[in-house]
């Protein structure tokens, strides 16, 4: 039994050697630039929080193709379809890689962990966001099979089979929403 073992362990590094090695992403770290607002209390005028009423005046559903980038697909269809203001309701399909960011700290000037992982296959489970002023800021949840990933939609997120974005149209004006200035 002790003379099959280096065998055996010899034969399950060359069935290893010749297996392909998995593609490894790259993950990087970006803080974005320091500005004098930064530094400002927040204002006693402005409240801590706000509403904005609206109705959705239709429903859009976006199919994106194999082998296309996901938020380039849907920007082009929000562009396409006049969406100024909209709140994107659902979005699932399967893709033939990711990137996303997250945020990564507490304090002002932000960081943002992004991460690419152009090779590795994945469901989108789920996406949801907002379209302001016609600019798309999605967040989705991917699954591999292993792992689940959830982060801001950045481009370089190719589509495998298909993706269904869901964006609800709405009549009220969202401008500002996201202004981290307004505070």
């Amino acid at each position: 039994m002790t003379r099959a073992l280096p065998v055996l362990t010899v034969s399950l590094m060359a069935c290893m050697a010749a297996m392909p090695l998995p593609a490894f992403g790259t993950t990087r770290l970006v803080t974005t630039p320091s500005s004098p607002s930064d530094n400002k209390p927040n204002s006693a005028a402005v409240p801590d929080a706000y509403a904005v009423s609206g109705n959705f005046s239709r429903v859009v559903v976006i199919r994106v193709k194999f082998k296309t980038d996901l938020l380039a697909g849907i920007e082009q269809q929000v562009k396409a379809q006049h969406i100024r203001n909209g709140v994107i309701l659902s979005g699932i399909g399967s893709l033939r890689g990711y990137s996303v960011h997250q945020v990564s700290n507490r304090d002002f000037p932000t960081q943002n962990i992004f991460t690419e992982e152009r090779d590795t296959p994945c469901d989108l489970v789920g996406m949801n966001g907002y379209v302001v002023d016609g600019k798309v800021h999605a967040h989705m949840t991917l699954g591999t099979g292993t792992k689940a990933i959830a982060g801001h939609l950045e481009p370089g997120t190719e589509v495998f089979t298909y993706a269904i974005i869901t964006v609800g149209v709405l009549d009220a004006d969202l401008k500002g929403v996201d202004d981290k200035n307004y505070r």
